[in-house]
């Protein structure tokens, strides 16, 4: 596959001889009777089944991070496809969990969420497009709560709900600025109650979240009703179970919490489920589609979003916390041209040989692995290879790697699918099964909220400390107060550098980190801390890639990658 240049992602994935979906099944021992059909080529198994697997023994998890992203690119998806791809192709019984893509990076500007090259999970298109409706499900579930609370405050609010202290927005699953703040209820008594609101991304609501974490319907219910929309004028928090719709909202979640099954262009099984983001939720798959893959297999690869220490934090602190998980082994991605830019070189330059930038931009790796031993889980770095990588930018990363105690394997599983991974794959199970050591958060639950977030500043990002005003250090008090103080912290945080501050690759040092808000997710179980100037609703850049999408006279997607 190398000696030719690699098509297109959507030439490859249209080229695939994908195999029927019952057949990806029946490789997980899963009967054709627990899974409902989505054409030929997608499946969503059932909670029955699901529920039936949880006794069985699981397998091992091996998660699947990167080093601080950048324009560049690190491959973290299609190293996970890669590994999967890899372990099977080794004579391990190997399957592979992802996020459901975002149509607003899709159309935006990062694209699509399917793998890349030789390494995807297919059908490419609809898993990048509309897939089962998961997300469309989650969105209507969470406006569905958004109109019930202006429906309740229109017809006298008998939860006396103060308008001005609804946190409770709307979503939509596409990148539009405009939206972040809006004001709704214009044009008199009639259309409602005038008042403020906005949108965020449907990747960022609680509701994703909650669908993400929950393991069964009662599950679900439960934590939907546990929702604070808002507060009233006496400051108590007002739910979804007082406004009677958690049980509606349930029932447009039931079918998108069955896990989704693919499969991978070399036929590992993929289960495809919940997305989101990791800069500003908990980026990782859901827990019920795990749990089965780990039912169902030896090896389970999941990723978890963006860098290590914002998807792999908080796939440590918040998943494997709430569900019992444990990695047996974490990936860690870096590229040459990533290493580059973290070195200090500029996008347009990137092709051009600089192996001492490449040292310079080693601090990253460096600190990423720090933060994994910390947690006590062993590493190993994928250096997801490219044409224009050097022998010498290579063996720099490999040199540098064995003086920290890691091995860096070279894997090409982009150009050249799972063959390319073998060595990574090898490597990634020798790991696994060696004696485990003491698994760690990074902070205990009785922590007080603040000194978790600062726990996560200072040991995970580098920072000095963190700081915010008056008021959000109040706001962290009333939280701890009302009984939250045991909850998890999710940070919201730029995913282009350890500051909050995209500007600063490499490893900072001397900064702070900026607290900007604090709110509870209390379905979620987790307390999100703003810092920066994070955004829950993305905007569009100058040229998107929706310009680029197509139908053409056949009716097939161009654009598409």
């Amino acid at each position: 596959m190398t000696a030719n240049p690699v098509p297109s992602d959507i030439a490859i994935a249209r080229q695939a001889k994908a195999r029927p979906i019952q057949e990806i099944a029946a490789r997980l021992n899963i009967p054709i009777e627990e899974i409902d059909l989505f054409g030929k080529f997608k499946a969503k198994v059932s909670l029955d089944f699901c529920r039936k697997m949880e006794s069985s023994e699981a397998g091992r998890l091996v998660l699947v991070t990167a080093i601080t992203p950048t324009p560049a690119g690190e491959g973290k998806t299609t190293t996970t496809v890669g590994l999967g791809d890899a372990l099977n192709r080794i004579g391990k019984r190997a399957a592979i969990c992802l996020r459901e893509p975002s149509l607003g990076p899709c159309f935006g500007i990062k694209g699509g969420a399917a793998g890349g090259g030789y390494a995807q999970v297919i059908p490419m298109e609809e898993i990048n497009l509309h897939f089962t409706g998961d997300f469309h499900a989650i969105t209507t579930a969470h406006n569905l709560l958004s109109a019930v609370i202006d429906n309740h405050l229109a017809h006298g609010n008998a939860l006396n709900i103060d308008p001005a202290r609804i946190v409770w927005k709307r979503v939509m699953d596409m990148n539009d600025r405009s939206l972040r703040h809006i004001v709704i209820g214009l044009g008199g008594t009639s259309n409602g109650v005038c008042r403020e609101g906005g949108f965020d991304i449907t990747v960022a609501s609680e509701v994703m979240a909650i669908l993400c974490l929950s393991r069964s319907v009662a599950e679900l219910r439960e934590r939907l009703g546990r929702i604070i929309i808002g507060y009233t004028r006496e400051k108590a928090p007002v739910t979804a179970a007082q406004l009677k719709v958690h049980g509606a909202m349930a029932v447009l979640l039931r079918d998108a919490l069955k896990p989704n099954l693919v499969q991978s262009l070399e036929g590992t099984p993929a289960f495809v489920h919940g997305g989101p983001f990791a800069n500003i939720a908990h980026g990782c798959n859901s827990v019920v589609a795990t749990k089965l893959a780990l039912r169902l297999s030896e090896y389970v690869v999941t990723e978890a979003g963006f860098g290590a220490d914002l998807g792999a934090e908080k796939f440590i602190d918040i998943k494997c916390r709430a569900a019992g998980l444990r990695p047996s082994v974490v990936v860690i991605v870096a590229t040459v041209r990533a290493l580059k830019m973290h070195g200090g070189v500029a996008k347009a330059d990137l092709k051009i040989p600089n192996p001492k930038a490449v040292g310079l931009g080693l601090v990253n790796l460096e600190k990423h692995l720090e933060n994994i031993k910390s947690f006590g889980l062993p590493a190993v770095v994928a250096i997801n290879h490219f044409t224009a990588d050097t022998a010498e930018e290579v063996a720099l990363v490999e040199a540098r790697c064995r003086e920290l105690g890691v091995e860096a394997v070279v894997a090409r599983h982009w150009a050249e699918g799972g063959a390319g991974a073998e060595g990574l794959a090898r490597k990634v199970v020798e790991l696994a099964n060696r004696p485990a050591g003491a698994f760690r958060f990074a902070y205990p639950d009785e922590m007080e909220l603040w000194e978790k977030a600062r726990t996560i500043a200072r040991q995970i990002y580098g920072a000095d400390d963190i700081v915010a005003d008056s008021k959000v250090q109040a706001r962290f008090r009333e939280l701890e107060k009302a009984g939250y103080g045991r909850l998890p912290i999710c940070m919201a945080k730029t995913q282009y550098s350890f500051s909050a501050d995209p500007t600063l690759r490499g490893r900072p040092r001397g900064f702070t980190v900026p607290i900007r808000d604090v709110a509870v997710s209390a379905g979620a179980g987790f307390v999100v801390v703003l810092t920066g100037d994070i955004m829950t609703m993305p905007g569009l850049p100058k040229a998107p890639a929706a310009e680029q999408i197509d139908i053409n006279e056949d009716g097939e997607v161009v654009g598409l990658f």
